[in-house]
């Protein structure tokens, strides 16, 4: 088969060499004095030198979800980078971890090279910002794995925490407060809900998507249905990092809310009880709710609410964290075990 009958078949070889020459200054943007390699190579090279004492390796691989169809009907494929960021940032960050490098996986039909770059450079920058480096990745031309236009992102962090310094929830005590973090919004998850509720980005045409994308609620405070949705994720780490120490447990809120995220933390024999009128539930979930006539039961078992991440940490800490972290509140505290290992109070 000759390139050009390769292209035919959705491959274009000449494009995608004309893209490739163009991520050696995509990933010059998020570079760290340890990446010992540049974009070519079959893989990518970190040296993790000799500033940790016992150093423990942190690895995780997420996605963005449904959010994507999102991205693609606003035109704003360079919000993918800040989302796939933050959420992978925070992961990492429930065990300690600082973040090091990423590399992103691109899987698509039919994007052009100017949508590719978007996709990147989006990537590159927000890693500039968490102090991780753009190691590498890999961008897939898939015809007939993906509708014509439509793609996918995935991403792959590695970050090192201290093998002493671990937080894997096992100093979790009754009396420990928990101090929340406001999220932006829904974050990366709960979309295809969110999206059936709102009905949009739900098989309508591509005009009335963008009109419904448009549309300003009262209930959302001159903010388009669009910008609420499409808030990044916002990742933690540098936020936390001076206060880490205090830290006995990391919750990041993602897909399951707080009934399925919190208790991946907790040791045996606690609950984690929340009062839920202490922090403000961002309108964009008074509207899903409103309009897809869902259960606030529901509602707190798919998305955040509000909360993007939920610590642990001893009373007589709490005031100083409170302190430390801009926005944090106090929305809860450890008990003695209750029969459930979450309790949702003021619903």
């Amino acid at each position: 088969m000759t390139e050009r009958q390769y292209a035919a078949a959705g491959v274009d070889l000449a494009a995608r060499s004309q893209f490739a020459k163009s991520l050696p200054g995509i990933l010059a943007q998020a570079r760290r004095p340890e990446v010992l390699s540049d974009a070519g190579p079959f893989s990518g090279l970190f040296r993790l030198g000799d500033r940790y004492r016992d150093p423990v390796i942190t690895a995780s691989a997420d996605g963005i979800g449904t959010k994507v169809r999102l991205h693609l009907a606003a035109g704003r494929l360079d919000l993918c980078g800040p989302d796939i960021i933050g959420h992978s940032v925070n992961d990492i960050l429930a065990c300690g971890a600082e973040p090091l490098f990423f590399l992103d996986y691109i899987a698509g039909n039919g994007l052009t090279n100017d949508q590719k770059r978007s996709l990147v450079e989006g990537v590159a920058r927000a890693c500039a910002d968490a102090g991780c480096a753009l190691l590498g990745g890999e961008t897939a031309d898939m015809p007939d794995v993906y509708p014509p236009g439509e793609f996918d992102l995935a991403g792959f962090i590695v970050g090192v925490v201290e093998r002493d310094r671990i937080i894997d929830g096992s100093k979790v005590a009754v009396g420990d407060a928990l101090i929340g973090l406001p999220s932006s919004g829904l974050h990366t998850n709960g979309f295809s809900l969110a999206r059936r509720a709102l009905d949009v980005c739900n098989g309508e045409a591509a005009d009335e998507t963008r009109r419904r994308l448009e549309e300003r609620p009262a209930l959302l405070g001159g903010q388009t249905v669009g910008e609420a949705l499409l808030a990044t994720h916002l990742p933690y780490y540098r936020a936390v990092a001076p206060v880490l120490d205090r830290f006995h447990g990391i919750a990041h809120i993602t897909g399951g809310g707080y009934v399925e995220n919190v208790p991946r933390i907790l040791p045996p024999g606690v609950t984690a009880i929340f009062d839920t009128a202490a922090w403000p539930v961002l309108p964009v979930f008074r509207l899903i709710q409103e309009r897809g006539r869902i259960s606030s039961e529901e509602m707190y078992e798919v998305f955040n609410m509000g909360i993007g991440l939920v610590v642990m940490v001893a009373p007589g800490d709490a005031e100083a964290v409170l302190a430390a972290i801009p926005g944090a509140l106090p929305i809860g505290h450890i008990a003695a075990d209750t029969g459930r290992r979450v309790e949702l109070r003021g619903l």
